[in-house]
């Protein structure tokens, strides 16, 4: 375990010095202070990376100095030490920006694992900020990567220890997590960025098609072939193939691209010949692929050879942490993009864009601050601006699991829908990307709530 400097804040001398032994036993750097103002002087002229805090001194309370201290350094981590019979007080310094607390008396071995957790989270942190330097050094956008939960930072640094190798990947998500983008930032950190990255959804086209599509074919391989094609594996060469919902590939495409897992070659559609390339695969999908592997809908050989390194995407409802930052970047981007004079959002609105639960994901949260920026009549996004009303977003949330809930969901479904294809000028492909589903899905619920013939 990496060793901290901790400053313990304790007005109680012999709780203080028990604490001080224990944690200089364990290797820390330790300072102490005996109330509130002191221990602000200190943070002032010194460095450290945890405040133990009791909450209840005489003076300036812990609430109070977690204020203070967070104006000098917002990255010290707090802990505030307080008496079990007032743990709300803890929660509120939570709230307030503690990162955790423990009761008093103080368990040495709680006390233990709770510096560990906080070391490993400083460590992926510091990695974190290693891998945004690494990413401006790319070019990645910000766009890209906003995040701030421990989760996001987790996967992040895997996809960058990921990227030096030629790993297959298989990213798993919902529908509009960003599993295209994960994609793309293993390409750009990889030594393969200065050759192409080929994006293949395998779900938007028909079996011969998608053959053609990926493998090529020569002239007169089926009717209507004209003329040979390359393929996309052949247009990726040196660099990496994106396969994007995976597990639409039909049992013979399964079955050739086990192959060129297996042997690093191809064959064109209509020929014989053998064309070794130097492909990375990356795929992706929002299917159960364990389950179609038990139903032998998907072969289980293949599913090993795609599945090398798995990554998980978490839906948004997952990571609300990241939601304040990517609310005010898709504000500022849109506001440029639209050449609007949009100042901030107003706190109702912000309230309800968090307490909503995104079945679309990232690409619902893009669309609807998107259209927010696009009709707002004033300076700050407001309540107006969203495409929802209080009443839908506590209907969203409520842990219910029947009657009025299906119908309230299904009414606010039925009006996403209609508000995405009349954006997209009825052009369904694109409607499906900003809700975040396949187009299969999409025309089935068209032909469900009866949009659409």
């Amino acid at each position: 375990m990496r060793k901290l400097d901790i400053l313990i804040v304790e007005d109680g001398r012999s709780q203080r010095e028990m604490l001080r032994d224990f944690l200089v036993s364990e290797g820390h750097r330790v300072m102490e202070a005996e109330n509130g103002e002191a221990a602000v002087k200190t943070t002032l002229a010194n460095h450290f990376d945890l405040i133990l805090l009791d909450y209840k001194m005489p003076g300036m309370n812990g609430l109070e100095v977690l204020q203070e201290v967070k104006k000098i350094n917002r990255e010290i981590d707090v802990v505030i030490i307080t008496a079990y019979g007032t743990i709300e007080t803890a929660v509120e310094a939570i709230k307030a920006g503690a990162i955790d607390y423990i009761t008093k008396p103080v368990e040495l071995d709680e006390l233990l694992l709770l510096l560990e957790r906080i070391t490993e989270r400083r460590g992926l942190i510091r990695e974190n900020e290693l891998l945004k330097k690494e990413l401006d050094r790319h070019g990645v956008t910000a766009e890209k990567i906003i995040y701030k939960s421990a989760r996001m930072v987790e996967l992040v640094n895997m996809a960058r220890r990921v990227a030096a190798s030629r790993a297959s990947v298989l990213i798993q998500g919902e529908s509009g997590t960003g599993k295209e983008v994960l994609a793309r930032l293993i390409h750009q950190l990889s030594p393969r960025a200065h050759k192409p990255i080929i994006v293949v959804n395998c779900g938007a086209l028909a079996e011969n098609l998608l053959e053609s599509e990926l493998f090529g074919h020569e002239k007169g391989a089926y009717t209507g072939a004209g003329s040979r094609r390359i393929g996309r594996f052949e247009e990726a060469d040196g660099g990496t193939l994106f396969l994007d919902e995976i597990g639409e590939l039909s049992p013979a495409i399964q079955v050739k691209l086990l192959r060129f897992l297996q042997e690093r070659e191809i064959s064109r559609l209509g020929s014989n010949v053998t064309i070794s390339v130097d492909v990375r695969i990356i795929s992706a999908t929002n299917r159960d692929l364990d389950t179609m592997v038990r139903e032998e809908t998907f072969r289980e050989d293949l599913f090993y050879r795609l599945k090398v390194v798995a990554l998980s995407l978490p839906p948004l409802r997952e990571r609300k942490e990241d939601l304040p930052a990517m609310i005010d970047h898709f504000m500022e981007k849109f506001a440029h993009e639209n050449g609007k004079n949009i100042q901030g959002i107003t706190a109702e609105a912000r309230d309800m864009l968090m307490k909503y639960d995104y079945p679309g994901n990232v690409r619902e949260l893009v669309n609807i601050m998107e259209r927010a920026v696009v009709i707002a009549r004033e300076d700050y996004i407001s309540v107006d601006d969203l495409p929802f009303k209080e009443d839908a977003v506590a209907l969203e949330t409520e842990k219910k699991s029947h009657g009025t809930l299906r119908d309230s969901l299904e009414e606010l479904e039925k009006r996403l829908i209609a508000e995405a294809m009349d954006k997209a000028a009825d052009n369904q492909t694109r409607a499906a990307e900003m809700l975040g589903m396949s187009e299969r899905m999409l025309r089935y619920k068209l032909k469900k709530y009866i949009l659409k013939n």
